[in-house]
């Protein structure tokens, strides 16, 4: 049974990836009914894997459950888009807070590390590469930051809110990451982040925080408007 379980898992577990990076991209439309028979053909899976991704993006709330009629895509809305990022920003706040209070020397180097890397210029091949390895470094960096709090509670609460904040986080993410300009303003940003966070002014560094978090909600509201989602 060990054995069985193991190969029926991983199939679950890719099915939930490719779908979520979906959603997440856009693939399949806020609202859009996710039909069984495409997903089997897009994903080249069984129906056991499929449900067992849709269930838990179910519980991440991006997918809806239809009584006996199948699952659709969530709706994206101002409402939700403003909600989930002020939560963010307040939650990030106070971890940052705890974070300067309870973060060692090893902390502060992993987030200078993490920045370097962040900043550094990369050879990509392709645009949605840049996206990929850009975003990836700085969840890392930001992760390293709040890292500090040293507790796995409000870390796994931070976690929840990511996931659900991603779809709307991508629509930014095109709008950043193709602009030099844009991509400019963050190093600074960032930057300025690290100098105060190091500096250990908590209350000045968890202001700063808040107004990085919430820069996007602007950008991600005229993305909505322009493309009929808001």
């Amino acid at each position: 049974m060990t054995m069985d379980s193991s190969p029926r898992q991983n199939l679950g577990i890719s099915a939930y990836s490719w779908l979520k990076r979906d959603i997440t991209r856009g693939v399949f439309q806020p609202g859009e009914k996710l039909l069984m028979s495409r997903l089997k053909e897009r994903y080249q899976l069984g129906i056991g894997p499929l449900r067992e991704a849709l269930s838990q993006l179910v519980a991440e709330r991006l997918v809806v459950a239809i009584s006996q009629r199948g699952y659709r895509v969530a709706p994206m809305s101002l409402a939700e888009l403003a909600d989930i990022y002020d939560a963010r920003a307040q939650l990030e706040g106070l971890i940052l807070t705890l974070a300067i209070e309870r973060g060692d020397d090893a902390w502060e180097a992993d987030i200078l590390a993490k920045a370097h890397t962040l900043a550094k210029v990369m050879e990509v091949n392709s645009p949605d590469e840049m996206l990929d390895v850009w975003d990836a470094r700085h969840k890392a960096f930001h992760t390293a930051i709040a890292s500090g709090c040293r507790s796995p509670h409000l870390l796994q609460v931070r976690e929840s809110l990511f996931d659900q904040v991603e779809r709307y986080r991508h629509l930014w993410l095109q709008e950043t990451v193709f602009s030099e300009q844009a991509l400019e303003r963050k190093r600074q940003e960032h930057a300025a982040l690290v100098e105060v966070i190091l500096a250990r002014e908590a209350t000045r560094a968890a202001e700063m925080m808040r107004e990085h978090l919430m820069t996007p909600v602007p950008i991600i509201t005229q993305v909505m408007a322009r493309r009929g989602l808001a």
